[in-house]
């Protein structure tokens, strides 16, 4: 059975930093596009980070020079590192992946807060 399942949420305060991860129950290789989204209170879920096979990262604006994609192969697992948080961000997170390029797979989500 194909899973996502994001850890590495909480509380921090503005101007802080957090990890987040997304472990995959397959090759993590195996999905394409992989992704990052966020959903705060009230609003729809939106792109934080896009990753496509054959091209460029694809960062929303908001999140440009603040939050980092990475990924261990071997640990099938992708991160988000987010630096400089600010109370914005604060949000459920979830990581998405289209999994042998088809059917789109979504994590149930981790929370991330962050105090002014």
């Amino acid at each position: 059975q194909v899973q996502l399942v994001e850890s590495g949420g909480g509380l921090v305060q503005a101007g802080g930093s957090l990890r987040l991860a997304c472990t995959a129950s397959v090759s993590i290789s195996a999905f394409n596009p992989l992704g990052w989204y966020r959903q705060a209170p009230g609003k729809q879920r939106e792109l934080v980070v896009e990753i496509p096979s054959d091209g460029d990262t694809n960062y929303a604006d908001s999140v440009k020079g603040r939050f980092t994609f990475s990924r261990d192969n071997a640990k099938n697992t992708m991160y988000l590192q987010m630096n400089s948080l600010k109370p914005e961000d604060t949000a459920v997170y979830y990581c998405n992946g289209h999994y042998r390029g088809a059917l789109s797979y979504w994590g149930k989500g981790t929370l991330v807060t962050v105090s002014s």
